[in-house]
Order: C-alpha cells, then structure tokens, then sequence
C-alpha cells in the first residue's frame, strides 16, 4: 500500500467496488478496504442484476475485485477501524494498526439485518427465510409462504408476497391484530391471519417445513419471509462525529442509516456514503449504481480542489514574473 491515495473506499461490496471503478477509470489513486463480511453472504445469488442475473455474491465481489485491479486500484483485506482529520484528508486506521491516507473517503461498510429472536429462522436466512420478494420472491413463487409480523411494513409486505404465491399466511407471532380495514384487506387478498406466539421454526431435510405454535400445533410452511431491523455499520463513521439516525419508508422506520444527500455526500466535508449504510432498502444494483453517483461526485470535488490550487499557482507565477 501507498501512504497517501486520492480516495480510500471503506467497504468492498457492489456500492465499494463500484465506486472504486469508477474512480479508478477516472486515473484517481484508490484503495479498497474490505473485512470479507458481505451482507449478502448466506444468499445462493444475486438477482435483478442486469446481465448477471443468478451470480453468486462471491463471485461478483470476485469480479469487481479484479475490474479495479485491472484500472489499477488497490485492495486490502483488512477492517477499517476509525478515521482522523488530517490537514486537507483523512487518516485511516485499520485494526492491525497500518494507517493509510485519503484525500477523500467513500464509506460503504453496509448494514446488519437483526431477526427476531426465533430458534431457527437465523440459520436459514438467505434461503426459505426471506425479506425482500425482488430479491427471493421468484425463487420462492408458489409456496406456501409464511410473513412474519414484525411491524407495521409486514402487512405491506404480506401483500407483495401474495403476488408471488395464493398461499400466504400472516403470522401475528401473538401480537396485535390487524386493524379492521387491515384485517378486511388481507381477508380479500385471501391471506389467513394465525395469531398464536411461534415457538420454533420447524425444519427437515435441510428445508423449512413450518412454524410450531405456542402449544404444539405446527402450521406447515415452505417458506418465511421477515423483515428485519435494518443497522448500518456506522462505527467508522462515528469515528468522524456522523451518527445513525432512523430512516423511514412510507411512514415507517425501518432501522437506522448514516444520513445523506442523494449524491451520497454526508454532513462532514470530504466524507460520502452510498449502499446500504446510507440507504436500507438499495438492493445489489442499487447500491452499484449509488457508489458510482458518489464516486462521480468525489472526482468531481477533487478536480474543483485541484483547479483551485491551479489558479492560485498560475497567479503566484503570473505576479513574480519580471515585467
């Protein structure tokens, strides 16, 4: 590794690589650094990805890693622990204690999904267990699909998964009935509503097979589809003052997300985010999509400082010149 780098992207998902083409196509000095911790990990594939329709994560990560060798960006495997002002950049510490320094940061360290607390669901997410019918819905057509209740955003979702299959359940988990214009809503979409606590996700020959209710009774099932409590991985970004605040999606808070402007610029000069840790809801593409916006952005800022310093050297020699 170099000591210094136009930009240092923290985060080496679609949003990281992304933006670090980009940056890199742009001739800019990049340095990835990456813990090798995707939130997309337990998924099969990737789906909804223009002309990488089914790719595993693994192996699109591996691509990206290579395009930005390929332009001649950098990677390190490694956990960028916390970030300093220092001068006109930022000093960055990763846990072995090696520093590097970036004039700007690209921060794309993602989320962590919190599952309720039901003995079995974890271990099965990113299969039969789902929360994002763009993302596993068609995998799971057809099936008898449980939905969750973990807030508000279930019976919304119960709706979208009953486009997807006629045989959708709404397990309340022992938690409040829906309103009346609710209940009546998903009594004419034809979703049963089964109040009773679950004890257990029930499953055998390494699939779902249903959810054990309070009592004993299990109401069979091929698949579950949560939502969870979306939580940035902000830590990082608190090193540089940027708290998490609650994000909202149609009235509703999904979880807590670094703040933002939509070209990913946060409120410390210098600083961008873009993927998840900023947006809860951006699937693979979006996040891409979003690391090249701030990554366009950032070459933007660089050629404005460096334009700048230009005009100030180009006066300096212009006033010493001898008449």
């Amino acid at each position: 590794m170099k000591q210094t780098y136009d930009v240092v992207v923290v985060g080496g998902g679609a949003a990281g690589l992304s933006g670090a083409v980009t940056l890199a196509r742009s001739r800019r000095s990049v340095l990835v650094i990456d813990g090798g911790e995707p939130r997309n990990a337990p998924a099969g594939h990737v789906h909804n990805l223009l002309g990488r329709e089914g790719v595993a994560p693994a192996e699109l990560y591996r691509a990206g890693r290579a395009e930005v060798a390929g332009y001649g960006g950098e990677l390190c495997a490694g956990t960028a622990e916390k970030a300093e002002r220092d001068g006109d950049g930022f000093l960055v510490t990763l846990a072995d204690g090696a520093r590097v320094r970036g004039r700007r940061l690209l921060v794309t360290t993602g989320l962590v999904d919190e599952l309720p607390d039901l003995p079995g669901l974890a271990g099965r997410w990113g299969r039969d267990v789902a929360h994002c019918p763009y993302c596993h819905g068609w995998e799971l057509r057809g099936g008898r699909i449980g939905v969750l209740a973990t807030g508000p955003h279930s019976l919304h979702g119960a709706q979208l998964w009953r486009q997807l299959s006629d045989d959708v359940l709404y397990l309340l988990n022992g938690g409040p009935a829906p309103a009346p214009e609710q209940a009546e809503q998903l009594a004419a979409r034809g979703i049963p509503v089964v109040h009773e606590p679950i004890e257990a996700v029930e499953i055998g020959d390494d699939r779902i097979t249903g959810v054990r209710l309070a009592g004993g009774r299990v109401v069979a099932l091929d698949a579950v589809a949560v939502g969870p409590h979306f939580v940035a991985r902000s830590a990082f970004l608190e090193s540089l003052g940027l708290a998490p605040a609650p994000m909202e999606l149609n009235g509703q808070v999904l979880g807590l997300r670094i703040p933002a402007e939509a070209s990913g610029a946060t409120s410390v000069p210098g600083v961008w985010v873009a993927g998840n840790v900023t947006d809860l809801a951006a699937t693979v593409a979006v996040a891409a999509a979003a690391g090249q916006t701030a990554a366009a952005m950032i070459n933007m800022d660089l050629i404005a400082e460096e334009t700048r310093d230009a005009v100030a050297g180009y006066r300096r020699r212009e006033t010493t010149q001898p008449a």
